[in-house]
C-alpha cells in the first residue's frame, strides 16, 4: 500500500509543463500552522506587498528573522573555513576536498534525511540539528583561536557538518511548506533565498575584517551563537508538533517509503528533468568557492579581501535574483530553467576571459542573478509538484543531487585548477553547463513531441511556434 494519493501522469511531458505552472498539490494537503484569528485581524489592517506576501504568516516571520542571523553566521564560517584551509595547505584541491567532506554525507545518506523529515516532528528535528551545528562551529573556533587547528580538523568537522546537513536541509525545506501552505510557498522560497544571500552580503564582509584583525576563530564562534539563536526562535513558534509530522508514514517500512519516494520522482517528468538540470549546475556551476579562492590568490593577487569581495558580489547578484523571483506571479517552468542554465554557462565563460578585475567583478553579479533565478524556480517547481506525503523524500533526493554533486565536483574542479589553471577550468565548466542545458531542452521537446513550425495566416508568415507533431 502507498501513502501517496494516486496521481495520473502521462509517459511524456505534456506541453503545459513547459509553459504553465505544475499541478496543484493534492487537496488533502495539511493546513499550515497559523494562528488564524490573529493573522486574519492583522491581514485586515496591513497587507504585505506581493513580493513579501509569505510574511503575512507569523511563524514564517519568526523563521525568517532566525534565518537572517543564522545565514550571516554561516557565510562567515564559509569564508573563514575556505581561507583557513587555503592557509594551512596552500592548495586549491584542499579547498575542493573541504567542500566534498561537507557534502559527501549528503551523497551517501541523503534519502535518510528525507525519511526523517516525513516521519518526525520537523521543529524538534531542526532544533536538534542546529544545536549540533552550533557545537561543531564552536569547537572549530576554539581550535582556531588556540592555534591548535590542523587540516584534518577542518576536514573532520566538515564531514560531521555534512551529516547534520543530511537531516537539516530536507527538514527545513518541508517545514517552510508547512508554515506557509501552498498559497505562499513560491514566495517563501524566494524570500528564503533572499535572506540567505543577504547573509552572503553581510557575512563575507564581517568575516574578512575579522580574519585581517584576529584570524578565523571568531567567525566560527559567531556562527555557533547564530545556530543557538535559531534553536531559541524555533522554540517560541506556535507549531503543534503532533501535526508537524506525517503520522501515516510510520505505518510503513523504511524500504517501502524509500521506494515510494523514488517511484514518484520516476513517474513525474517535471521533477525528473529538474533534477537532471540541478545535477549539471551542482557539478560544474556551483564551485565558486574553489574558483574564487584561486582567482584571489593567483590571478588578481587580492588576498582574503579580494576573496571576500568576490563572494559579496556574487551574493549581491543572488539577492537581486531572489527578489526578482519573489515578484514573479506565474508558476515555475522547465523552459525557464533551461534558459537560466544556458545563461549561467555563458556568464561563466565570459568571466573566465576577463583580465581586468572590475569586469570580472561585474560578471560575478550576473552569475549570481541567473544562478538564483534558476535555484528558486527549480526549488519551487519541485515543492509545488510533490504532495505533502512524499515531499520530504522528494526534497531529500533533490538536495542529495544538489549537494552531493557539489561533493563530487569540488575536488574535480580544484584538481583541474591546480593542473591547467583557473581560467581554463572556469571556461570549461561554463561550456559544460550550457551544453547540458541545451541537450536537456532538446530531450524535453522530444519527450513532449514538440517541434518548431512556421504557419501562414492570410498569406503572411506567422511567428515561429512550438506545436505538437
Amino acid at each position: 500500500m502507498s501513502t501517496v494519493p494516486a496521481v495520473r501522469r502521462a509517459s511524456r511531458i505534456d506541453d503545459s509543463t513547459l509553459d504553465a505552472p505544475p499541478l496543484e498539490l493534492d487537496r488533502d494537503e495539511p493546513t499550515p500552522h497559523l494562528d488564524t484569528a490573529p493573522e486574519s485581524m492583522a491581514a485586515a489592517k496591513f497587507r504585505w506587498p506581493r513580493a513579501f506576501s509569505a510574511l503575512q504568516v507569523r511563524n514564517y516571520r519568526i523563521y525568517v528573522c532566525s534565518q537572517l542571523v543564522a545565514n550571516t553566521g554561516l557565510w562567515m564560517q564559509r569564508i573563514a573555513q575556505d581561507w583557513l584551509i587555503r592557509e594551512l595547505t596552500g592548495s586549491a584541491t584542499a579547498v575542493g576536498i573541504t567542500v566534498a567532506c561537507q557534502f559527501l554525507p549528503v551523497l551517501l545518506f541523503g534519502m535518510f534525511g528525507g525519511l526523517v523529515a516525513d516521519r518526525f516532528p520537523k521543529r524538534k528535528v531542526l532544533m536538534i540539528t542546529q544545536s549540533v551545528a552550533a557545537a561543531l562551529a564552536i569547537l572549530l573556533g576554539v581550535l582556531a583561536v588556540t592555534g591548535a587547528v590542523q587540516a584534518w580538523h577542518v576536514f573532520g568537522i566538515a564531514i560531521m557538518l555534512g551529516f547534520v546537513t543530511v537531516v537539516d536541509n530536507p527538514t527545513r525545506q518541508a517545514f517552510v511548506s508547512e508554515l506557509v501552505g501552498h498559497r505562499h510557498i513560491r514566495n517563501a522560497i524566494s524570500l528564503n533565498s533572499s535572506v540567505f544571500q543577504l547573509g552572503g552580503l553581510i557575512g563575507p564582509a564581517i568575516s574578512g575584517i575579522l580574519i585581517h584583525a584576529v584570524g578565523q576563530g571568531p567567525s566560527f564562534m559567531i556562527n555557533g551563537a547564530a545556530c543557538l539563536l535559531v534553536v531559541t526562535l524555533l522554540g517560541i513558534m506556535a507549531v503543534p508538533d503532533e501535526i508537524s509530522s506525517t503520522k501515516s508514514a510510520e505505518a510503513y517500512s523504511i524500504k517501502e517509503q524509500f521506494a515510494e519516494g523514488l517511484d514518484y520522482i520516476r513517474r513525474t517528468p517535471e521533477i525528473t528533468w529538474t533534477i537532471v538540470l540541478v545535477a549539471a549546475l551542482a557539478l560544474f556551476g556551483l564551485n565558486m568557492p574553489v574558483i574564487l579562492t584561486a582567482f584571489a590568490t593567483t590571478e588578481f593577487s587580492s588576498g582574503v579581501g579580494g576573496y571576500s569581495l568576490f563572494n559579496t558580489l556574487v551574493a549581491i547578484g543572488s539577492l537581486t535574483g531572489a527578489l526578482l523571483s519573489a515578484r514573479r506571479s506565474g508558476g515555475p517552468r522547465l523552459r525557464f530553467l533551461v534558459s537560466c542554465l544556458v545563461g549561467l554557462g555563458a556568464a561563466l565563460m565570459l568571466a573566465s576571459v576577463w583580465h581586468v578585475e572590475p569586469l570580472f567583478c561585474a560578471t560575478l553579479i550576473g552569475i549570481g542573478i541567473v544562478t538564483m533565478l534558476f535555484m528558486t524556480s527549480a526549488n519551487s517547481l519541485v515543492q509545488m509538484t510533490a504532495p505533502a506525503a512524499v515531499r520530504g523524500r522528494v526534497m531529500s533526493v533533490y538536495l542529495l543531487v544538489l549537494l552531493g554533486c557539489q561533493a563530487i565536483g569540488g575536488p574535480i574542479v580544484g584538481s583541474a585548477i591546480d593542473h591547467v589553471g583557473v581560467r581554463t577550468t572556469m571556461l570549461t565548466c561554463g561550456a559544460i553547463v550550457a551544453l547540458v542545458a541545451l541537450i536537456a531542452g532538446l530531450g524535453m521537446a522530444r519527450q513532449s513531441q514538440l517541434r518548431l513550425a512556421v504557419g501562414r495566416s492570410t498569406g503572411r508568415l506567422a511567428p515561429v511556434q512550438i506545436v505538437h507533431r
